[in-house]
């Protein structure tokens, strides 16, 4: 029996998986960053430790925020890839339309991605969003108004719903927060 923990959870990983996902060649990254490949090659190995400039770039090429590159949490050896507690929780995205995200997944190397949303009180998607994803929610509390290609559909605790390569909308227009748990495939933070 293997009691190793992967060594997946690293920066360079989450990178590679990162890039991967959207379907980027390290030439490309490397040609947008002014870097060479076999650079970017030894980042993504962790090998070498980009400066915060290149971070910044490199969340700029992948779309991801900065935070998302920084938060990388020390767990203890015999957790790191199979346990995330509750405290050391990846935030990811910007927290802009009142929507704070954090990554329940120990990192982004699998084919898919838990996430645990938190929809703040009257907050709204402004932009519908349309990602090369299938991704499933499951809402733990509060309530939801969902247009999903065209639909319209309300959510509460308890229900789920999918979102296949479909335009998407989300709007909490209640008083409480609206608390979800998604499963995004292929990874997208």
């Amino acid at each position: 029996m293997n009691t190793q923990a992967p060594s997946s959870a690293t920066l360079g990983a989450d990178l590679r998986a990162l890039r991967k996902a959207r379907g980027l060649t390290l030439s490309e990254i490397a040609a947008r960053l002014g870097r060479s490949v076999g650079w970017l090659s030894q980042v993504e190995r962790d090998m070498s430790e980009p400066s915060i400039s290149d971070l910044r770039q490199i969340a700029g090429c992948l779309g991801v925020p900065m935070s998302m590159l920084f938060a990388h949490a020390a767990a203890p050896a015999e957790e790191q890839g199979y346990v995330v507690r509750a405290g050391a929780r990846r935030p990811m995205g910007s927290g802009e339309e009142g929507l704070i995200e954090e990554l329940l997944s120990p990192d982004l190397t699998d084919d898919f991605e838990m996430v645990h949303s938190t929809f703040a009180p009257h907050s709204r998607m402004q932009t519908p969003a349309n990602r090369p994803t299938q991704e499933v929610g499951y809402m733990l509390s509060g309530r939801l108004e969902l247009t999903i290609g065209g639909r319209i559909f309300s959510v509460g605790p308890g229900d789920s719903f999918r979102i296949r390569h479909e335009p998407y909308q989300w709007a909490n227009p209640y008083d409480e927060p609206a608390v979800a748990v998604w499963v995004i495939a292929p990874p997208v933070y």
